[in-house]
């Protein structure tokens, strides 16, 4: 029987619950971030989607074309959230052209090399992604303000039918899968679910 998506949380409960549950959420919910904690965080959430806009970009170049219509969905989401993040950014007065953090950094190269991924290990990859912000933005239940705006930003309906579709497509690219590409796959989901976990933590970084 081929692998789903589904099975790759159900193999790694405690490692997805890491990425997708986190103080910094907890915090954010009940109005306690700093807010130099949480304008680190936004800062560094621009830089990694500009990188993230660009592998969505490129999966579009290697996708069936059945597959088109909702990523290419996605990158017009993504354009806009490029625009909205410069608005908040605006609102706070945050330099969005600061530097990113080790594991920013360490994040982007790795959306870079999932380009010699196949289409199925990089479709699966770009499901993950955007399926830990899905939950880890609806987890801790409602915010307050001003973050129940991000909360409802990525944890909104909408958003969530979006990832269920893109599980869909990665459910199809997985079908006939041969067994290093079930290997390379597993390996690729277990880093995104350790890359989420410390991008969180970065909010706790450099804050004086």
């Amino acid at each position: 029987m081929a692998i789903k998506c589904v099975d790759l949380i159900s193999e790694n409960p405690l490692a997805w619950k890491k990425a997708t549950r986190h103080p910094f959420l907890d915090e954010c919910r009940s109005g306690t971030i700093k807010t130099n904690q949480f304008n680190t965080w936004l800062v560094q959430d621009y830089l990694f989607v500009i990188e993230f806009t660009r592998m969505a970009a490129r999966l579009v170049t290697i996708a069936p074309v059945k597959h088109m219509d909702i990523l290419l969905g996605g990158l017009s989401a993504l354009k806009d959230e490029l625009n909205w993040f410069r608005e908040k950014a605006t609102e706070r007065s945050l330099n969005l052209t600061s530097a990113r953090q080790e594991s920013c950094e360490l994040y982007c190269l790795f959306l870079n090399d999932l380009k010699e991924y196949t289409y199925a290990v990089q479709s699966v990859a770009f499901w993950a992604i955007e399926l830990a912000y899905n939950q880890a933005w609806q987890l801790p239940g409602p915010m307050v303000q001003p973050y129940n705006e991000y909360a409802d930003r990525w944890g909104n309906q909408a958003f969530t039918e979006y990832v269920k579709m893109l599980e869909l497509q990665a459910n199809e690219a997985l079908i006939e899968i041969d067994p290093e590409t079930e290997k390379q796959l597993k390996k690729v989901f277990l880093k995104i679910a350790d890359f989420e976990k410390d991008f969180w933590q970065m909010a706790y970084l450099d804050n004086s």
